[in-house]
Parts: structure tokens; sequence; C-alpha cells
């Protein structure tokens, strides 16, 4: 019996023994020093590009509105087609406002024929007035007369012009050149000023505007880059348009206005571009991605895959005296999704880990695997 506590005690012991040499080993083993790929920096140039989700809208997006109620009695457009500025679009009923431009003809010569009795009457007052056979007061009654009959053709006057235009506006023309939106209306139905809805809407797209937003820091970038938000729109490149279908617009445009206003909201600014569309492919409503492309020039360029971040903040890892030290830098804020424009943090000639980065700790000794150049595109 005692025989077989002591096998048991020494059989423990021995695995005691095993499982701290096994515990070694490990501990030995992660402490190795790793093999990694790096990267020494140079001096290069770069264009880099960026996408923005866009909205399109026609240079001029014109709501058609009646200006005098009545039936709809002609329509002369089609959605969708083209309208010169002009153009007849659809006609009111234009009985009741051709009958109240007659009247309104009527009341100016009935008003013209006042006046030129009044005219007569004061002609025929003054006369006898400077014969001592009247007074005063009948000869500048006379007068008042005549001046009240003169208000009275003005105001009638004023009517007929009225008439004329109410009945112009029975026939509603295109304001501009453009592209016809939907007609919610047909013939026969009632329409007026006051109605929400309107008749159609009229897009100008000779020349469209597209719609996109950038952040507070980017936009900060840009000033500082150009010295003002004037000289960073008259600096800017060309920009290209993704269409939502994935093809790319055949016209490039240009950034024409930063808005000097950050939406509370989001944070955002609203940046606006225009672009040519001779082709009329694009459409007022449509979304699509810019492409926005920035040219650096003696600039340092990493691959993200090299670095890392905590808090918003960029990382590297420098290579010094066999270990690695994780080293904050400043990026530009905008990227290819692929690399960083370093702004400060490194220079040329510095070496940085290229690959791994997630399992390096600062301080931890590396060993050299690769030199990859300095460029990394």
């Amino acid at each position: 019996m005692k025989t077989g506590i002591k096998l048991h005690l020494c059989l423990l012991a021995a695995s005691g023994i095993a499982l701290t040499m096994s515990g070694c080993k490990e501990k030995k083993e992660d402490g190795k020093t790793r093999s990694y790929d790096v990267l020494v920096l140079e001096q290069t140039s770069r264009e880099l590009s960026t996408t923005y989700s866009a909205t399109i809208r026609g240079k001029q997006d014109i709501d058609i509105r009646p200006k005098v109620s009545g039936y709809i009695t002609d329509i002369f457009v089609k959605e969708g087609s083209y309208v010169s500025k002009g153009k007849a679009m659809f006609i009111i009923d234009q009985d009741q406002y051709q009958a109240a431009l007659q009247t309104a003809i009527a009341n100016v010569n009935v008003a013209k024929a006042a006046v030129d009795a009044a005219s007569l009457t004061l002609e025929s007052k003054e006369k006898l007035f400077n014969q001592n056979i009247i007074s005063n007061y009948e000869y500048q009654l006379a007068r008042t007369t005549l001046e009240k009959e003169k208000a009275q053709l003005a105001l009638a006057k004023a009517n007929e012009t009225n008439a004329r235009n109410n009945l112009a506006y029975t026939v509603v023309k295109s304001p501009a050149d453009g592209v016809v939106g939907t007609l919610p209306f047909r013939v026969g139905t009632l329409v007026g000023p006051n109605d929400a809805t309107p008749l159609t809407s009229v897009s100008d797209n000779s020349e469209m505007y597209v719609y996109f937003s950038m952040t507070e820091s980017q936009v900060l970038s840009l000033t500082r880059q150009f010295g003002s938000l004037e000289n960073a729109l008259q600096n800017l490149p060309s920009i290209e348009l993704e269409l939502n279908d994935g093809t790319i617009f055949p016209e490039q445009g240009r950034i024409e206005a930063i808005s000097g206003i950050i939406d509370p909201n989001t944070g955002a600014i609203t940046v606006r571009a225009k672009f040519p569309n001779r082709s009329r492919l694009l459409l007022s409503g449509g979304s699509g991605n810019v492409i926005m492309p920035y040219h650096h020039s003696d600039c340092i360029v990493i691959p993200q895959s090299a670095t890392y971040e905590i808090q918003d903040k960029v990382f590297v890892f420098t290579v010094e005296n066999g270990a690695a030290k994780s080293t904050m830098i400043d990026v530009f804020p905008i990227s290819n999704g692929k690399e960083y424009v370093v702004e400060s943090g490194i220079a040329p000639g510095d070496t940085i880990v290229a690959e791994g980065v997630g399992l390096l700790r600062d301080g931890s000794s590396i060993e050299i695997k690769n030199i990859i150049s300095g460029d990394a595109q």
C-alpha cells in the first residue's frame, strides 16, 4: 500500500516537472524574435482619388404653376420631352378671361368718352368764367370733374391690362429650355395658383449641378494647402462622376462652390460641382459618386496596411536598433482607401514595419525579412 502511494506521488512530481518544462519552452518560443517585411521611406509623387456620394440636380429645376384658375383644355407636352423657352405647354379655359377682357375694353371706351365730355364742359366753363358769367366755384367744379374722369380712365386702362395679362396667363409657357417632368393633371382638371401640386416641372439639363459633402477636416486641409477656399476652388483639378450603373460619365466637371456653413447635425459641408451635359445623359434627381483626385509631389506615401489606429490617431512602427517603436503620424485626411499621404511624424530614410502591425507591441524585437521600396504604389 505504501509502495503504491509513493509511486503515485512520484508520477505527480514527474508530471509537474514536465508541465514546468513545457511552460518554459512555450514561454521561450513566444519570446523569440520574429521576422517582418519593412519599408524604407522615400519621397515620391502620388495622385490619390476618393469618392463622395452625390446627388444630381438640373441647373434649374422650375415648378410650373398656373397664374389663373380654370379647367385645363389642352396639353402640348409629354413627360420627359424637351421644351424650349417660351413654348406653350398648357391651355386653361379662356372663355371667361376673353369675356373679362372685352368688358375691360368697353369700360376703357366709356371712360374715354367721359373724359372727352368733361374736357368740352371745362372749355365752355372757362370761357364763361373769363366773361364773368359764372362763378369761380362752377369753373373749379368743371376742372375737378375732368380730373375725376381722367382717373376713371386710368383705372379702366389698368383693368384692361390686368384682363389681357390674365388671358395671356391661360397659355402656360415654359420659362426655360429643359426637360418636362411628370404630368399629374389631365385635360378637364380644375387647377389654380394656390394648388399644392404644380402642373409639371422643367429641368434645365444643359449643365448639371452635382452636390456632395466633405468633412470639416477635409475642407480645412484644402484651405491650408491652397491658402484659402477661393484659391482652392481655382486650383482644384477636374473631377469625374461615376453613374449609378457603375460607368464613368464621359465629361469632367469642376467644383464651383464650397459652403461656408457646417451642418450641425452631420458636421458636413456641402460642395457643388458643375458638369456639362451635352449628351443629356444626366437627369435631375439622379445619384452617383464624385471621384476627386489629389496630386501630391515630394511626399511620403505608405500603405494603410502598415498602420493602426487608436482613438482616431494613426500610428506606425518604426524600426530602431532592431526594435519596433510605436510612432504617431499625421496623414492627409483624404485617401484612396489603400494608401496614406503622410504629412508629419516620419521622414525619408526612416524604416517602418510593412506587415503584421496588429501583432506587434512597442519595443518588440524584430528581424528584417525583406526590404520594400519606399514607393508604396
